[in-house]
């Protein structure tokens, strides 16, 4: 175990955010493929805490059941009132008591709309939090323009914070200070729960300040630290809608960034999007206006993009899809997507297989080789290696009430303007005819007709259409057929 893993991680998520103008709760408001305090908690499991406890309050019901989802390890403790960030943090370390759990070591607060704050930088919290050996330690950050924040005092020769003073409370030198407080700490388990037992309300908000701690524990004799993060754009937390897109910019720099460090070319960060969870492998390549979702993985040599959007899809090496939209499917090493192709949830399309301009698919399996160029729809099927599908074809899939599946074996042939009414099998290398309606099973090595017999009926635009361009062009070319005659 690590010497540095907190007894617990607790995450504050249990306001309102009215500024989000939103009847979703703030902190389920999604960037990057996760949501605020689904970062927050991604971050946190990053230190390994013994426990991890989400204060909820507002919605409590809604951010709850998305906990749930997310990680099922989370503890969730409930702030019926919004008495303030310390009255929070006292009803996660109740949970954890009423529940039998002795805390010993050290308890990290996060806020639960900050998503851009990194494992990384906790793990530096609270590392240093463990070697000085404070009662608290205080994330800190040094921001360009610190108005509006609670400035962070240190005594000169140790370093120790001795305040944190608000913006409306600073002196003039005070307010020159850069270093301002980020709302995430470090504390003592011990220190920690009987300083809350401690922190008053006698303030104009009526409300317990967790910040109050700091005086409680300095007064005491304790030792006050602070860890300045790397990066100031950590600690913003989100209010409005201004600020959510700010951080996702940020956020996807930042993956980009990391992606491209790793070996993957972007060709335009600008436009890619991608979320935390897409993998890549070294030397994928990224056109412009490409948005990568979910559990997307992009392999060596393959190619996305460009106006591309892939959704838990998996692009296998050397493949290359453009614009393309594609959700819950595979597509084989060396394989080909689009453009313009659409593959829906349960498509495999094998290696070197084709599936090309204007193709939808759904729940096909497509062997390895086989070919859909061209305006289709593979619904509900299974083709086998080497076959081509002609342009324009149809599986027909669905009769009104239930779906119903078509298998098409290896090295077929079928003909452009085919419908496949399924159920219907059509055996390896068998061919059919331009044209056809395939209502019955083909056995292998057969050419399925499927069509009327065409008939010619001379005369009938002069007859049914005279004076029509349509006509003078047929008389005209009549007559010229005669002289030639």
């Amino acid at each position: 175990m690590s010497v540095n893993r907190p007894a617990a991680v607790v995450v504050l998520a249990a306001g309102e955010g009215t500024r989000m103008k939103s009847a979703t709760p703030k902190v389920l408001h999604a960037i990057c493929g996760r949501s605020l305090v689904g970062h927050v908690v991604a971050a946190s499991r990053e230190l390994s805490p013994e426990h991890l406890v989400v204060v909820v309050g507002h919605a409590r019901e809604q951010v709850t059941a998305h906990l749930a989802e997310i990680d099922a390890e989370v503890r969730t403790a409930v702030q019926h009132e919004q008495n303030g960030t310390g009255h929070a943090v006292r009803m996660g370390l109740e949970e954890l008591s009423d529940s039998g759990v002795a805390l010993d070591g050290t308890v990290v607060v996060v806020c639960g709309d900050t998503p851009l704050l990194t494992g990384e930088t906790l793990g530096r919290l609270a590392g240093t939090h463990a070697a000085e050996g404070n009662a608290v330690t205080v994330l800190t950050a040094e921001v360009p323009d610190a108005t509006g924040y609670g400035r962070i005092v240190r005594e000169g020769a140790s370093g120790a914070v001795t305040a944190i003073v608000e913006h409306k409370d600073a002196t003039e030198a005070q307010r020159e200070i850069r270093e301002i407080n980020s709302g995430v700490f470090a504390f003592d388990a011990r220190l920690l729960t009987d300083a809350l037992g401690k922190v008053r309300t006698d303030n104009s908000q009526g409300e317990e300040y967790l910040t109050d701690v700091l005086g409680i524990l300095r007064e005491a004799g304790h030792r006050v630290g602070a860890c300045v993060a790397g990066d100031h754009r950590e600690i913003v937390g989100i209010n409005n809608r201004v600020q959510l897109a700010e951080a996702r910019r940020l956020l996807n720099d930042r993956l980009l960034t990391r992606a491209m460090l790793s070996g993957v070319t972007v060709v335009d960060p600008a436009t890619t999007w991608v979320d935390a969870t897409v993998t890549f492998e070294p030397d994928a390549l990224v056109h412009p206006g490409t948005q990568l979702l979910g559990a997307t993985h992009v392999a060596a040599n393959a190619e996305v993009g460009p106006n591309s959007r892939l959704t838990d899809t998996t692009v296998g090496e050397g493949a290359k899809a453009s614009f393309t939209v594609a959700e819950g499917a595979e597509i084989g090493a060396g394989a080909s997507v689009g453009p313009y192709a659409y593959l829906r949830p349960g498509t495999r399309l094998g290696a070197k297989a084709k599936a090309g301009t204007y193709v939808e698919m759904k729940n096909a399996r497509i062997g390895e080789g086989t070919k859909v160029p061209h305006l289709s729809y593979v619904g509900d099927a299974t083709i086998g290696e080497y076959t081509n599908i002609g342009a324009a074809s149809v599986f027909v899939n669905y009769d009104g009430v239930n779906k119903h599946h078509t298998t098409i074996g290896s090295h077929c042939r079928t003909g452009a303007d085919n419908m496949l009414v399924a159920p219907v099998t059509i055996g390896d290398g068998a061919y059919t005819a331009a044209g056809s309606v395939i209502t019955k099973d083909v056995p292998p090595g057969s050419l399925a007709v499927a069509r009327g017999q065409q008939r010619n009926i001379e005369g009938w635009v002069a007859r049914k259409r005279p004076g029509s361009a349509a006509a003078r062009a047929a008389e005209s070319a009549r007559q010229e057929d005669a002289g030639e005659g």
